[in-house]
């Protein structure tokens, strides 16, 4: 269908001036103009609402991005990411703001934070540009103010898309920077594997973050210049990469890896790091080639979690008064099944790195010294700690751990390396870790057994999902990074800890109806629904998963969406097969 003129736009917004809101809904339609069209998808029907949808599209003839930039997927989110960047920065240069009644006048779009992330804010095919966000038609009261209306479609908006759009006013060097540096990070990630590694870090990175609600770098503290990272010389590699060329770091390898150290040394400032390194990171922020293989999960306590038929026997069975844990389900998880739960659903979704923090696991999962062996026998005890499993994991299922430690030197027996962080600076102290083992053997017994044990994997049933609520069939809201709405269900997600925007969020409770309607109670297991599923979103598109044309999303990975299929306290499943 061919679009309107611009003229079209202009006429109808002057004869529904002062008329009720609800006359906005005249303006519905696609508009020519000079470069590019503009597209009203969606109108709020009231000025306090979700603000309306709107969508430009511009020729690659108006936009002329240079081929180099939308030649690989690596450099198509790079691209599409900062073209959002530079919009939402256009965007605060020149829209007045507020004019009007709720949110009259105010121009949105999903604004990315420190990562580098696959956004449905914008989209690039064949040098041909679509960028999505929002507009709060103004209003006095409930009367429509066709002239600001105006003032947006055919000044502001027009001066945006000139500023963002189009690769003549855009800052060529940053935009190079960026692609390069996302292309930098992909190219590392995918080597790690065939140099035997689990994560790099570059030197000189920067790892502390300014607060706990502010993820930019801290440069300074205190008055003094923070420490930016230096590799342990045991531990230093050097990689070559398509843009920054030679880059020397620290490289983990894999296997079973400790961070040892005294409290507000940088242990946890580094697990961090590498949690987040799943993610690529903006030239500056300072993580920009710490890097980790991408099926890393952050593992921790989470007491008071719903757990679904969950075999966690390799870490907890003989449960008082018989409760079974072959196929063990609960309301309201103790620290330590809920631990054992994570780690088993975290490998069941396929990742083989797992990330933990003493500081957030349950005492009694991590450890049980001879001490209290020697009170309390193995026989009363239903809980085989990690400690006597961690190795048994890296042998038969090929899952590495890095692990935060600084409590107890038991972990110094089953650990292929130990870090010791010193005033945030690395120190490699594998050698002394296990000369000190050596000469303190102690009379603590393994309990682990022969075998970890065996990972079920299990089909999510039909049953478990429903996203109605009140009139409406389908009703699903996010609320941060803590919780989905799914229907009348809150699904709490406040643990999941690599989550990193509101739009993975967003994504993900759409995504979990999507998977419910097309892939749960079918004969595959949750992993393989997932994957089948995003298979389906990367061939056909993320607008498979709603029937608007949505601008903020942002692409969750398969272990945060399962995440959040676990915790949902509706799951029902049955399981398949062992492995």
């Amino acid at each position: 269908m061919c679009p309107f003129e611009a003229s079209r736009l202009r006429e109808t917004l002057g004869s529904i001036d002062r008329r009720g809101y609800k006359a906005y809904g005249a303006i519905r339609g696609s508009y020519a103009f000079p470069g590019f069209t503009l597209h009203i998808d969606h109108v709020q029907g009231d000025p306090f609402a979700a603000p309306s949808r709107i969508r430009v599209t511009a020729p690659a003839s108006y936009c002329r991005f240079p081929e180099e930039y939308y030649s690989s997927r690596s450099a198509i989110v790079a691209l599409r990411d900062f073209i959002t960047r530079s919009f939402a920065s256009s965007i605060s240069r020149v829209v007045k703001g507020r004019r009007g009644s709720g949110k009259s006048g105010m121009v949105f779009i999903d604004t990315p934070g420190q990562e580098i992330l696959e956004r449905s804010s914008c989209f690039v095919e064949d040098g041909n540009v679509e960028v999505r966000f929002r507009v709060g038609l103004p209003a006095a009261g409930r009367r429509i103010l066709a002239a600001g209306a105006e003032e947006i479609f055919f000044r502001e908006i027009p001066r945006i898309v000139g500023l963002s759009m189009r690769y003549e006013s855009c800052d060529k060097v940053k935009l190079r920077m960026h692609v390069e540096a996302n292309e930098d990070q992909d190219f590392l990630r995918g080597r790690l594997s065939e140099l035997g590694l689990v994560a790099f870090v570059a030197e000189g990175s920067v790892l502390p973050r300014r607060s706990g609600v502010d993820d930019r770098p801290l440069t300074v503290s205190k008055g003094r210049k923070v420490v930016s990272f230096q590799s342990p010389p045991e531990m230093r590699i050097e990689i070559q990469l398509p843009h920054a060329g030679n880059v020397t770091g620290m490289g983990i390898p894999e296997g079973i890896t400790l961070i040892v150290g005294g409290g507000f040394h940088g242990k946890s400032t580094l697990l961090k790091a590498l949690e987040r390194g799943v993610y690529n990171h903006v030239p500056g922020d300072g993580r920009e080639l710490v890097v980790t293989r991408n099926d890393a999960v952050k593992v921790k306590s989470e007491e008071g979690r719903s757990v679904v038929g969950v075999d966690i026997r390799p870490f907890i069975s003989n449960l008082p008064f018989g409760v079974d844990t072959s196929n063990f389900t609960t309301e309201n998880a103790s620290g330590s099944t809920s631990q054992a739960a994570n780690i088993i659903e975290a490998v069941e979704a396929g990742s083989r790195l797992l990330l933990m923090d003493e500081d957030t696991s349950a005492t009694n999962f991590m450890i049980r010294d001879e001490r209290m062996q020697a009170l309390v026998s193995k026989d009363r005890e239903p809980i085989t700690p990690l400690l006597d499993k961690v190795t048994l994991m890296k042998k038969e299922l090929d899952v590495s751990t890095i692990l935060v430690m600084g409590g107890s030197g038991d972990y110094f027996d089953v650990a292929d390396r130990v870090i010791m962080m010193d005033r945030y600076t690395p120190v490699d102290v594998t050698k002394r870790a296990k000369e000190i083992a050596l000469s303190n053997r102690g009379g603590r017994k393994m309990e682990g057994g022969e075998h970890f044990g065996a990972i079920t994997e299990r089909v999510p049933l039909k049953e478990s999902f429903d996203a109605s609520r009140g009139r409406r069939d389908v009703k699903i809201d996010a609320r941060g990074l803590k919780e989905i709405l799914f229907g009348r269900l809150s699904i709490d997600i406040s643990a999941v800890d690599q989550l990193v925007d509101t739009s993975q969020t967003r994504a993900i409770g759409d995504m979990i109806h999507y998977y419910s309607v097309h892939h749960a109670g079918t004969e595959y297991p949750l992993r393989e629904g997932l994957e089948r599923m995003i298979t389906e979103i990367e061939r056909a598109g993320i607008d498979i998963l709603s029937p608007f044309k949505e601008g903020d999303y942002a692409m969750p990975r398969i272990f945060e969406v399962a995440a959040a299929v676990n915790r949902m306290r509706s799951l029902r499943v049955r399981q398949i097969r062992f492995y």
